[in-house]
């Protein structure tokens, strides 16, 4: 989709807009549980995992630890979920009109990348509760988060279009991701891991944005500019061929609706 088009550029802030709204339409809290959802996780967890996972393995609070892990993998999943039903909800403008549908996934994405930022507000207060020192390492969070990004898009495009045809595809997902959750370091540091595992999870692209956030945002010092670069080259190609089929099958779309 070529975003520079102004009439492509208002539609998508439109339904971008549109998802915003109606997401807790009618709801007490609205906004409120976009910060809610992840704080109440981390302190359930919190609670269950600080005696298991010790301070002194990770150097700052778990409860910091773990907020930092939840975050993004709150925004991964919540998109991952969204976008792939993004198709069949907007069934009603697909057969009608034509214009990129790929515009769907991405204001799902760019939704969700709302609530993020929403929740990153009690992690800014965490942070100066417990004096934890911010570096000028922390600019390394925007590349980062656009790698996640970009891995986040071409996987929805994939999994959006597949759904379509496979409706099974919204049920594995759900399956799928708590699975990925616990093959990526959110809630545990990957040092505690034995070695021999390790090499698993360094194949996970997940895995490596979380390592690369921790240490930016808790003041560790620079990514591994290596594994990073690593997983960008695997986002992009999932980039790439998430956006190749899903152009590919975009012409029958409005006929399996």
């Amino acid at each position: 989709m070529n975003i520079l088009d102004f009439s492509h550029r208002e539609l998508l802030a439109e339904l971008t807009l549109r998802e915003i709204k109606q997401r807790y339409k009618q709801s007490v809290l609205g906004y409120a549980w976009v910060i809610l959802n992840p704080l109440c996780q981390m302190l359930v967890m919190a609670f269950v995992f600080s005696k298991i996972i010790q301070t002194s393995q990770i150097g700052v609070p778990y409860a910091i630890f773990l907020y930092v892990g939840l975050l993004p993998w709150t925004f991964f999943s919540n998109a991952l979920i969204s976008s792939t039903n993004s198709l069949v909800g907007n069934a009603g403008l697909i057969t009608k009109i034509y214009f990129p549908r790929e515009i769907f996934v991405l204001s799902t994405i760019l939704a969700k990348m709302v609530d993020f930022f929403l929740s990153s507000t009690v992690l800014i207060l965490f942070l100066y509760l417990f004096r934890i020192h911010i570096t000028w390492y922390i600019l390394w969070f925007f590349p980062i988060f656009l790698i996640q990004v970009i891995f986040t898009y071409g996987l929805s495009l994939l999994l959006a279009a597949f759904n379509l045809f496979y409706r099974d595809i919204q049920y594995v997902l759900n399956l799928g991701l708590i699975v990925w959750m616990y093959l990526t370091p959110v809630i545990y540091p990957i040092e505690i891991l034995p070695k021999q595992y390790q090499i698993i999870f360094q194949l996970n692209p997940m895995a490596v944005l979380f390592n690369a956030y921790r240490k930016v945002i808790l003041g560790d010092g620079a990514p591994n500019l290596v594994s990073l670069a690593v997983a960008l080259a695997v986002s992009l190609i999932i980039y790439g061929l998430g956006i190749t089929i899903f152009k590919r099958l975009e012409g029958v779309f409005a006929d399996v609706v």
